[in-house]
């Protein structure tokens, strides 16, 4: 691929993001096998995985999305903003809210919150990167593909800014690209 050199190191390959969207998919079909949630994935890189994670739940589910920002470069900004709201209504509705990464915790838990505000019966987080070392609010995915160390990840959706997203992997970028 063009930015192949850009990389330090691939963390996960397509494959491995793919198997374990499968496991997941697997979790989240069983334990919504009564009452499937609506997936509300956070634009926009969280739409690679929403992508690939559907094709596992076996589940008449719907889904919609939100746009957030609160990252400016490689650092979150603290300063939350919601660009895109839902186009649907969710009061009385289990949420299972799909991001590609929780890092400070300080987004998804607004996001949660907002959620639950606006009527949701429950919320639910799926991410495909976790990283527990950066938390700075107490918040913890339901489901979780891989735990990352304090690195600043990009490709399957992450970017700098907004660059990298195509990539069909998760790396670490070379330390003068940053």
């Amino acid at each position: 691929m063009i930015f192949d050199q850009d990389m330090k190191k691939v963390l996960f390959t397509r494959e491995q993001i793919v198997e374990r969207s499968k496991e997941l998919g697997a979790q989240i079909t069983n334990d919504y096998k009564e009452n499937p949630p609506l997936l509300v994935a956070l634009l926009r890189g969280s739409v690679p995985f929403l992508a690939e994670l559907i094709q596992h739940i076996d589940l008449d589910i719907q889904y919609d999305f939100m746009d957030v920002q609160s990252y400016e470069g490689t650092e979150s900004a603290g300063d939350i903003k919601i660009i895109k709201d839902l186009d649907t209504s969710i009061v009385g509705l289990d949420i299972l809210l799909v991001e590609d990464i929780v890092d400070t915790g300080k987004t998804i838990k607004t996001v949660c919150e907002t959620l639950l505000h606006k009527g949701a019966n429950s919320v639910k987080i799926v991410t495909l990167l976790d990283k527990p070392s950066r938390r700075l609010v107490e918040i913890n995915a339901d489901y979780i593909g891989f735990e990352v160390g304090n690195e600043f990840v990009v490709g399957y959706g992450m970017d700098y800014n907004q660059r990298y997203r195509a990539l069909p992997y998760i790396g670490v970028l070379k330390d003068e690209l940053y």
